[in-house]
């Protein structure tokens, strides 16, 4: 299944990345407010390799990127392909009426 939008803010992200790091325990927030554990678990681990702190994996931004680059060669190949099949219609109506027409 597909992820959905956002559902929670930015803000909100941030004070639970802050609890957590002042030293609230995830589960204890995740009774609290509606985020289960597993989401701020995420919301942390995310916050952690934006601040630097795991080098290996992408920050946000650049995650970001490359999701809008990957959408955007799906796009390109799919305008290339038009364009072949379009070329290919093209050639083979022009070379079928120059021979309807030469006769």
């Amino acid at each position: 299944m597909p992820r959905t939008s956002t559902l929670y803010p930015a803000e909100f992200r941030d004070q639970m990345v802050a609890l957590v790091r002042t030293g609230r325990s995830v589960e204890s927030l995740a009774r609290e407010y509606v985020p289960c554990a597993a989401t701020i678990h995420e919301w942390v681990k995310q916050a952690a390799v934006d601040d630097g702190d795991d080098p290996g994996s992408p920050i946000s931004q650049e995650r970001d990127a490359l999701r809008q680059l990957r959408r955007e060669v799906k796009q390109l190949r799919q305008e290339r392909d038009i364009l072949s099949k379009a070329a290919a219609w093209f050639a083979q109506n022009d070379v079928t009426s120059r021979r309807s027409s030469s006769s």
